[in-house]
């Protein structure tokens, strides 16, 4: 069986197993992509990993839509180091209350993109065993990566550094 017959027949137990929670599926650029609704998330992923070998998650990053429905959207890039393929599954989150599960349970490396994702876009993490700030202080108020943030920042949420050469 090659890559391409592999991936149908997982899409296809994803599509049998989780029925109309499995919003949309298809492929862009030679990926698959899934989109699952947000409550089936976790356990699609469980699924994935358990059911079908994907034990490698490549990369796990958020992106804001910015539309007035859901506005948010998780994408999980995973990699089945057995069968050598690869498959997205999104999820989309609204403004109001982004919250998901945390996969951190179900691949280790989740820990760490989850915590980038909310701090750069507030989106939360059920469970997560440490979710707090990467690259922003902790007491700040803002998320940078969301579209109405200014490009030039919020002038005296935080320090910058003096823009004058040291002489030194």
């Amino acid at each position: 069986m090659d890559r391409k017959e592999k991936l149908a027949n997982v899409v296809k137990a994803i599509e049998e197993k989780f029925g109309d929670k499995v919003l949309e599926s298809g492929g862009y650029a030679g990926d698959t992509l899934i989109t699952v609704d947000k409550s089936v998330i976790h356990d699609v992923c469980s699924f994935l990993k358990e059911s079908h070998h994907f034990d490698y998650l490549v990369d796990l990053f958020g992106t804001d839509r910015f539309t007035s429905g859901d506005r948010f959207e998780v994408i999980y890039n995973i990699f089945s180091l057995k069968h050598a393929i690869r498959i997205f599954i999104k999820t989309r989150i609204p403004e109001e209350n982004p919250v998901l599960p945390t996969t951190s349970d179900i691949w280790e490396a989740a820990n760490w993109n989850e915590r980038e994702v909310w701090d750069m876009f507030g989106i939360k993490f059920d469970g997560h065993p440490d979710l707090r700030r990467m690259f922003m202080p902790e007491d700040f108020k803002y998320h940078p990566l969301r579209k109405e943030f200014p490009l030039l920042g919020i002038p005296g949420s935080i320090p910058l550094p003096t823009t004058t050469p040291n002489t030194e």
